[in-house]
């Protein structure tokens, strides 16, 4: 299995894709996870071939972003226990019917989409993107800053109308990604007719920490992945990909037949259950989240990210 990062030298500005060993080195690759993407059916083969190369101490670089995406679709509402813990938690705020009754009631709704619906996808925006390791700010205007981490497909050949069947051969890795969100500014509280408000939910600087890691497609089972979350050491999300409504060839699909999805292009496949909303816990300066996705024989990596006040 090989890992694919985006890295920097302290003082320098250049940004290179680089190999990590299995010795904890870099393996400089003079060039761009963009430019590698574009051409991934040939890049991949050269990619294995440098895999046991020598190359620089990780430590002594800093680690980036894996990929500058063109677009990032994003997946809501696609993970069944997280959308039954979360339409509790809302109306748990406003007292209106027994908990109970609320979790009977979007279970069955959930299992019809699953059988009947389709994907529920948005935009988000590249500017929101930030490294693994980077600190995030607090924005002033929130006060339910949430996180949310997921399975993030990265696009490696062009892909518009195609279909499910088909949809996991433009896949070209999988990395991890954390979609910040304000949940006190995702529904419009002046406008409640208009429904989610998903730009300013979800869209401010470093709202996606990204990486450490793109790991390819071929080495991973999308299926069968474990996602983790820990806030200061405390696990809040522990949840496998199995819990997904519409897997990751039915949210590819569906995004391609909408618009042309790009080399380095993201989709993000919704989130697990855990997330601070259901739990009474939101973020706070200070907080620091650790994030992993794992499976047989695949790790894409940790992401430790701290939050800062503004």
């Amino acid at each position: 299995m090989i890992r694919l990062g985006t890295f920097s030298r302290p003082g320098e500005d250049r940004r290179f894709a680089g190999l990590l060993t299995e010795a904890d080195t870099v393996v400089d690759l003079d060039t761009t996870t963009a430019a590698l993407l574009a051409d991934w059916d040939r890049a991949l083969p050269a990619l294995d071939a440098r895999a046991h190369e020598d190359g620089t101490p990780l430590a002594e670089l800093r680690v980036h972003a894996p990929v500058e995406p063109g677009q990032i679709l994003q997946s809501g509402a696609n993970y069944r226990t997280h959308v039954i813990d979360l339409a509790a938690a809302h109306h748990a705020e406003r007292g209106t019917r027994p908990d109970a009754e609320i979790r009977a009631e979007v279970a069955e709704l959930m299992d019809r989409r699953a059988a009947e619906g389709t994907p529920y996808l948005f935009v988000g925006l590249p500017s929101a993107v930030t490294g693994p390791s980077d600190d995030v700010t607090v924005p002033a205007w929130t006060q339910q800053f949430d996180w949310e981490l997921e399975l993030a497909a990265v696009i490696g050949r062009e892909a518009f109308r195609v279909g499910r069947e088909d949809a996991l051969d433009h896949v070209a890795a999988y990395t991890i990604a954390n979609d910040l969100t304000a949940r006190d500014h995702v529904f419009r509280r002046d406008m409640p007719e208009i429904g989610t408000d998903w730009f300013r939910a979800k869209n401010g600087p470093g709202f996606t920490p990204l990486g450490p890691w793109l790991v390819p497609a071929r080495d991973v089972d999308p299926s069968d992945l474990r996602i983790r979350l820990d806030l200061d050491g405390e696990t809040m999300q522990d949840e496998t990909t199995k819990d997904m409504l519409f897997d990751v060839a039915a949210l590819v699909a569906a995004a391609a037949e909408i618009t042309p999805l790009r080399p380095g292009d993201l989709v993000l496949t919704g989130s697990p259950a855990g997330n601070g909303m259901a739990r009474g816990r939101l973020l706070r300066a200070g907080d620091v989240m650790t994030g992993s996705i794992t499976g047989a024989g695949v790790d894409l990596g940790t992401q430790r990210t701290r939050v800062v006040a503004p």
